[in-house]
């Protein structure tokens, strides 16, 4: 008999939401008994998602009590509900011991942010969620969702990376441990208003490197030398263990916990959502878990040529396919900068350009074209989202470039003085020198790992001197 199975929803929703999903499982040999849907508060604003994790160990540890829930259990989580579960299992199962689920199945997780979080109650309240949640949208719950957030960054720091020089630290996942699974679409929203808060390479409200839970974490130290940062990459938590992440053309961010609904796909490309749920589901062996990831990076790639092929984009659709560049793959930097006495830096630029270039074209078209958006969050100005349009830096960018041979993004940092006493570096604005974040082969060139890789999410640490001038302290006879 399968194992039971918890669903859990997300922010501004509820259980009612999955009684299709319940029937999906039940259509596949899953009894009712068997599955359970989770309920939690997330409009007011005084619940942190830290409180539903909380208020989740104690009903789960009740219903095992009574012999109610059976462990191991499964969980499906969607969007907020998988912050909610990685607090749970960071929180009570930070090593992985005793975790009492086994496979945890992301569908469009916010797990490093939405950009919704940062829009207008007024905004979210008419395009979104109708007329009814204008006066509170659950403002913790939020603030913990804004992109650049200094919660997912901690989060992070608990299950997924061990940002210490030491990287002793183990997590709840890995090949012995829980498994995560993320399925993402990146088909916007189509219907009505919805389209307003449409972006490329989001389903809408999700975007798919944001929801990826292979996460990259790196320090840029500056303070020693101005010319030649050194980068030191954190350690994985689970061991390198990669966590199976499938992308889904005709999928956004309210259809991709509806298997049997029609997507406006061709039923090879519209089945693959209940194919890849069960698949996980069904996941039994180490073996089976690592295929799992060889497979859905796959159907990732698969989604990204749709973005380059006319045709083959409209062989996969019956009706009203995506455009091609909603289909591009995108990655996420997430900055934070301080100085090397540990005072956060709020006001800052990070310029990318290519270091064979004379001029200031290459720079140009990168901030104008590849970069799509950067976000300042709001509690913490020293925190910042960079969204970057991969197929647009590899098919646009790097064309730039006169040299065939040496196709490379650079980025240096400038900050604004702290005052008329405080520089940051030496009698400058910015540093003298610069990093090689990517070359045109994908980052796999020997000295870029774990630099802008596709579809993912990078947690960029950036340390600079802070420099008093002469006057602050001085001897004399």
């Amino acid at each position: 008999m399968p194992a039971q199975v918890a669903i859990v929803h997300g922010w501004s929703d509820t259980s009612k939401s999955f009684l299709k999903l319940r029937e999906f499982l039940r259509a596949h040999g899953y009894q009712a008994t068997q599955i359970w849907l989770g309920d939690y508060v997330s409009m007011d604003d005084d619940v942190r998602v830290e409180d539903v994790g909380k208020r989740m160990e104690a009903v789960i540890r009740a219903a095992i009590a009574a012999n109610e829930l059976t462990v191991p259990f499964d969980l499906i989580v969607h969007s907020t509900g998988g912050l909610v579960a990685r607090e749970w299992l960071s929180r009570y199962y930070p090593d992985g011991i005793g975790a009492p689920v086994k496979k945890l199945i992301m569908l469009a997780p916010a797990n490093f942010g939405s950009r919704l979080a940062g829009l207008g109650k007024s905004m979210v309240g008419r395009v979104l969620k109708g007329w009814n949640n204008w006066f509170q949208s659950g403002t913790q719950m939020l603030l913990g969702l804004e992109l650049a957030s200094p919660y997912q960054w901690e989060l992070a720091c608990r299950d997924l990376l061990d940002p210490s020089a030491s990287g002793q630290g183990a997590g709840p996942y890995g090949l012995d441990k829980v498994w995560p699974f993320v399925i993402v679409g990146s088909r916007p929203y189509v219907s009505q208003l919805r389209q307003i808060v449409n972006e490329n390479g989001s389903d809408g409200t999700v975007r798919c490197a944001a929801a990826n839970l292979n996460v990259v974490g790196l320090t840029v130290d500056f303070s020693s030398s101005a010319d030649n940062p050194t980068v030191r990459q954190w350690r994985s938590r689970s061991n390198d263990a990669k966590f199976p992440f499938a992308v889904l053309p005709d999928r956004d961010h309210s259809a991709i916990h509806e298997p049997e609904e029609a997507s406006g796909a061709q039923d090879t490309t519209s089945n693959k959502l209940g194919e890849l749920i069960l698949a996980a589901l069904d996941c039994n062996t180490v073996d089976d878990y690592r295929n799992a990831y060889t497979a859905w990076n796959d159907i990732a790639e698969q989604t990204a040529r749709l973005s380059r092929d006319a045709e083959l984009l409209k062989a996969a659709f019956k009706s009203r396919p995506p455009d091609m560049q909603a289909l591009h793959q995108y990655l996420q930097v997430v900055s934070f900068v301080r100085d090397d006495q540990g005072q956060p830096v709020n006001d800052y630029f990070l310029e990318f350009f290519s270091p064979e270039q004379a001029g200031y074209a290459d720079a140009v078209f990168f901030h104008q074209h590849v970069l799509d958006d950067v976000h300042v969050n709001s509690q913490s100005a020293s925190r910042r989202c960079l969204f970057i349009d991969r197929e647009d830096l590899v098919t646009g960018f790097y064309r730039l470039m006169r040299s065939t041979e040496k196709r490379e993004l650079a980025v240096s940092i400038s900050a604004a003085a702290v005052g008329d006493n405080i520089r940051y570096f030496d009698k400058r604005y910015g540093a003298t020198g610069h990093l090689v974040v990517h070359a045109e082969n994908d980052g796999k060139r020997e000295g870029l790992e774990g630099r802008l890789f596709r579809n993912t999410t990078h947690l960029v640490e950036i340390i600079i001197p802070r420099q008093p001038i002469d006057k602050v302290f001085a001897l004399s006879r």
